[in-house]
């Protein structure tokens, strides 16, 4: 990929509008990345690059369910430059090349520019492909939902609102044969600016997709907690295994939904046009999830942010809950 050919890409591995991911190899130690390239031709790219970036350069320490960026590269035509914190640039540098990027109209292939983001590989997949080839397990939906919670409390701590949480961007590890998520695809998310509680900036864009969306997006006006309305939807469809078609990639998704008739209609936007609405929890199966998981789920996906839990009383909650807990033998 540089010059000094650092890196060997080996195969693509997947593809969105974000951009194109290949596995790659360090040359020097032989280790396996994942590599993300990223095109700097529009400014709507350049924006997703840019977020995506901000997220994880501005993690000071990092989190293992979180996706870590090892560097960041920028290309323009045949040059390569490292920008990334690991080389620790100063902000006025990046906001420097923010502003340069942003300010482009060059569309001359010869002179091309990209953001190559290279970051640690998960030999499992995504959550969705993970979890669906697989018969369903309360103990690992119990770790996923654990893990996913810590993971979110910690980038709210750090500021970070993702906005575009779901299955599909979350990948799996693995560490000594157990299966590690790590939170990915920063393109959406928001670095909001002071120290104060995330809880407390505000958002106008609506953003993410449609059936992670929480009722207040849909209006364009919300917070940090809509990240907890989405972390609500996963879980409840990771242990029902709830799922929906992707009209535009016909891929099988866990997501929850509401049924009208033969449509099929995010919750979020199912509750915004009925705040009164009851939500049937669980959807298949008593059995399936114990009234404390329940009240949880009722409780991440309420209708007014208010009444929803944020992100440290969820990681609290999450613990505490008996789901997926291995019984204790009682010693006669």
């Amino acid at each position: 990929m540089a010059t000094e050919a650092k890196y060997s890409i080996v195969q693509e591995v997947g593809r969105g509008g974000g951009g194109v991911v290949y596995e790659a190899i360090v040359n020097k130690t032989r280790s396996k990345v994942a590599v993300k390239r990223m095109h700097c031709n529009v400014p709507e790219n350049v924006e997703l690059a840019l977020q995506e970036f901000w997220a994880l350069q501005s993690i000071q320490r990092q989190h293992e369910n979180v996706i870590q960026l090892e560097e960041c590269i920028l290309q323009n035509g045949q040059v390569f430059q490292p920008i990334s914190h690991r080389y620790r640039k100063s902000d006025s540098h990046l906001l420097l090349i923010e502003t340069c990027l942003k300010g482009r109209r060059c569309m001359d292939p010869k002179s091309a520019c990209f953001l190559w983001f290279v970051m640690e590989f998960c030999d499992g997949g995504n959550m969705n492909e993970y979890l669906l080839s697989r018969s369903p397990d309360a103990q690992l939906n119990n770790s996923f939902m654990r893990q996913l919670s810590s993971a979110v409390a910690f980038l709210h701590r750090n500021q970070i609102v993702h906005r575009d949480l779901k299955s599909d961007n979350i990948l799996i590890s693995h560490r000594h044969g157990s299966p590690i998520v790590k939170v990915a695809d920063f393109g959406l998310s928001k670095v909001c600016q002071g120290k104060g509680n995330v809880n407390q900036h505000r958002f106008s864009s609506a953003c993410g997709s449609n059936f992670y969306m929480a009722p207040e997006v849909w209006e364009g006006h919300y917070t940090a907690k809509a990240d907890i309305f989405a972390l609500g939807i996963i879980f409840w469809a990771m242990v029902e295994r709830i799922t929906f078609r992707d009209g535009d990639t016909e891929k099988e998704l866990l997501g929850t939904y509401i049924c009208q008739g033969k449509e099929l209609v995010p919750l979020g936007e199912a509750l915004l046009e009925n705040p009164n609405m009851k939500l049937k929890i669980p959807l298949k199966n008593k059995k399936s999830m114990p009234d404390d998981l329940c009240k949880l789920l009722h409780d991440m996906l309420a209708f007014n942010p208010k009444e929803r839990l944020d992100a440290f009383q969820l990681e609290i909650r999450i613990r505490q809950i008996s789901y997926g807990k291995k019984r204790q033998r009682s010693v006669s």
